[in-house]
């Protein structure tokens, strides 16, 4: 495991974690979810190694825990930066890393939109979206509690303080231009998907790899209908989707708990196994006659 630095191709300076193994499986590049630090996928990262995976590369978004915004940066921070800059920078370190060995990917939530945005996919063998949402408040199973907290609570508290700070509930603390695009994105019923601001949406049309597209029953953000109304969007991907469910009520997995290291032996093995192997999990549906919204 090795701290790395990198820029992507705007200058912005990004980390990430670079986990290295004698393997000879594809590398895999984890994507985080919105607000996430690198860190919460480190246990994940091992057991790819551990099954074989040459390399796994995780890292933070720009505005995100170590890659911090640099002093006198000047330019303003979108969220979809995240996807159209920072996701093609880590994808090409992986690469000079691995030595172009194949390269599968996970992304978790946001981690999924930006294998849309990114106009990267083809440098994918195959890849995972896990609680992957089309965003709009009133998909979500708390429809009034997001918006309380998004708009309500941390959109005032951008201004006056320039960013989000942690200590409102969201996550990592965030940049507030950053946070004000996701809660814009959130109140629109079509999310990012019809936003002016981001014509990179259209790409997700030129995605055409495997994806294995994963719903937790549980996620209050990801709920059924957030997460077909995302994977709707792929529209030429042979799209399979695949819904986890806790093993009893008591056992939530939500919207984050899926990389926590007590899953290894009982969610991890399946999506493991497409990664590493493209051996698909035998409940996974394919999804026939997706169209665009």
């Amino acid at each position: 495991m090795q701290e790395i630095a990198f820029k992507a191709e705007d200058g912005f300076p990004l980390r990430g974690t670079l986990f290295s193994g004698p393997g000879q499986q594809p590398a895999v590049l984890i994507s985080s979810a919105a607000a996430v630090p690198d860190s919460f996928y480190r246990h994940f990262a091992n057991r790819l190694l551990e099954l074989g995976a040459s390399h796994v590369l995780t890292y933070d978004y720009r505005g995100v825990a170590k890659s911090q915004v640099p002093k006198g940066w000047k330019p303003r921070l979108h969220m979809k930066d995240w996807a159209v800059l920072d996701m093609p920078a880590a994808l090409d370190e992986l690469k000079n890393a691995s030595g172009n060995k194949p390269i599968v990917g996970i992304g978790h939530s946001f981690g999924g939109v930006a294998l849309g945005l990114c106009n990267r996919s083809v440098d994918f063998e195959r890849y995972t979206t896990l609680a992957s949402l089309s965003g709009y408040y009133r998909n979500t199973a708390e429809p009034i509690a997001v918006f309380a907290r998004m708009n309500l609570l941390g959109v005032p508290l951008t201004y006056p303080l320039g960013r989000l700070p942690k200590w409102s509930g969201i996550g990592e603390a965030l940049p507030g231009s950053i946070f004000r695009d996701w809660a814009r994105w959130c109140r629109n019923r079509n999310f990012l998907f019809e936003d002016p601001k981001v014509p990179e949406a259209r790409h997700f049309s030129a995605v055409e790899i495997p994806v294995l597209g994963i719903g937790i029953n549980d996620d209050p953000w990801g709920t059924p209908r957030a997460v077909r109304l995302f994977l709707e969007r792929l529209v030429n991907a042979d799209v399979h989707e695949l819904w986890l469910s806790p093993e009893n009520r008591a056992d939530q997995i939500g919207h984050l708990g899926y990389f926590r290291k007590t899953r290894a032996e009982t969610l991890w093995p399946d999506v493991m196994g497409w990664l590493l192997n493209g051996t698909l999990p035998t409940n996974a549906i394919k999804r026939v006659g997706a169209r665009a919204a």
